[in-house]
């Protein structure tokens, strides 16, 4: 549960955020040419959010969304092995997966006395 901050620790959040204001000037002035009174003139990868602002959401236009999906659309018939034009022939060659491959029963059999055998030694090494 949260608790109230006694006055020494409001003390210190204050120090502290003063501390925090002359070091965003200051690199705001090696940013900025000098004038530390210009945080709008460091680079946006320094930007600190002001609070009281809201982040202003970016658009995109008709042309660039038609683009993309275009681009998706082609990706998406690539996968299902539709072509974009009537090609048949091309789809019909493609060969069929087939069943997936299992495990042997031998192979189990040599997994399982791997593990069996590193467990044992880890047991062995801990003793």
């Amino acid at each position: 549960m949260p608790t109230t901050p006694n006055l020494t620790q409001l003390k210190q959040a204050i120090a502290l955020a003063e501390r925090i204001e002359s070091l965003q000037a200051e690199l705001a002035s090696l940013f900025g040419g000098g004038s530390s009174a210009a945080p709008a003139a460091a680079p946006a990868s320094f930007a600190v959010a002001k609070p009281g602002r809201r982040r202003v959401r970016r658009t995109m236009s008709p042309e660039a969304r038609a683009k993309i999906a275009a681009a998706q659309r082609a990706r998406w018939a690539k996968t299902k092995g539709v072509a974009a034009a009537p090609a048949a022939p091309a789809a019909a060659a493609k060969p069929v997966p087939g069943k997936k491959r299992g495990l042997s029963p031998e192979g189990r059999a040599r997994i399982v006395a791997a593990l069996k055998a590193r467990w044992a030694a880890k047991k062995k090494a801990a003793k």
